[in-house]
């Protein structure tokens, strides 16, 4: 690959990431709805024609920045597993940083778990970003446990509704050292 290649492709990467960055700034600051492709192209100075050379449309750009998400939202849950190596605080620490992410960043969250997007759980598909993250809840629990990927899956299911609820204000937020606790209590079995 010549230079002038190098060049073009590391432009193009700059370019897709500042498409899926503004897409996230704008529905951060607006809600996905006000993130339409024309106003988004206005926003990074390139034509439609350009950002559609990158983005297939409105779907597309959402499921990166829903992948995106997942790589930050499994930084932050391995930060916090580390931090507390200790059962069950380390499920408690990875539990509440979840809510934490959601709680700070609502656009992206909603990206990540409520938009519609072909971004595929659970399967031989699943994007390497949203697998690492998943994989934080399932090392809070020891190796020889059997049944860790289903209490992973069990756990993450009830902190998406936490947050979920809390963040459409269906459940109130005081409690939410409460629910976290009665839901490690329950669920931090680390024996097999």
């Amino acid at each position: 690959m010549s230079a002038s290649e190098k060049r073009r492709d590391r432009e193009r990467a700059q370019r897709h990431q500042l498409i899926i960055t503004a897409a996230r700034e704008l529905a951060e600051a607006e809600g996905w709805e006000a993130m339409t492709t024309r106003r988004l192209a206005e926003r990074v100075e390139y034509s439609q024609p350009v950002l559609y050379s990158h983005f297939s449309g409105k779907d597309a750009i959402v499921r990166a920045v829903a992948i995106d998400g997942f790589g930050e939202l499994a930084a932050d849950l391995r930060r916090a597993r580390l931090a507390s190596p200790e059962p069950p605080q380390t499920l408690r620490a990875v539990c509440r940083a979840y809510l934490e992410f959601a709680a700070q960043r609502p656009a992206l969250y909603q990206a990540m778990f409520v938009m519609p997007t072909d971004v595929k759980f659970a399967h031989a598909e699943t994007p390497p970003p949203l697998r690492a993250a998943f994989d934080e809840f399932v090392s809070c629990y020891r190796p020889d446990n059997t049944q860790r990927e289903l209490a992973a899956e069990v756990i993450w299911s009830a902190v998406h509704g936490i947050a979920t609820l809390s963040g459409s204000g269906r459940i109130p937020p005081d409690s939410q050292e409460e629910r976290l606790d009665f839901l490690v209590n329950q669920l931090a079995d680390t024996s097999g």
